[in-house]
């Protein structure tokens, strides 16, 4: 294949469930992506903060 080719195949490779399972550099860093991604999402803000389980957040910026 040639590097054009390969260049468009990669660039145009989506997330799939299986990447989680895939032995491939770029199987394994779409599924990373993806849960980081997902993990921000559905944490809701932009605000940093540590979650403590049992307790108030700790907020990682600084009060204005």
């Amino acid at each position: 294949m040639t590097e054009n080719k390969q260049s468009l195949e990669i660039a145009g490779r989506q997330y799939d469930p299986s990447d989680y399972e895939s032995a491939s550099f770029l199987g394994a860093a779409l599924a990373e992506t993806h849960e980081q991604v997902s993990d921000a999402y559905m944490e809701g803000t932009v605000e940093a903060a540590v979650d403590r389980e049992n307790g108030p957040d700790i907020p990682l910026s600084q009060p204005e």
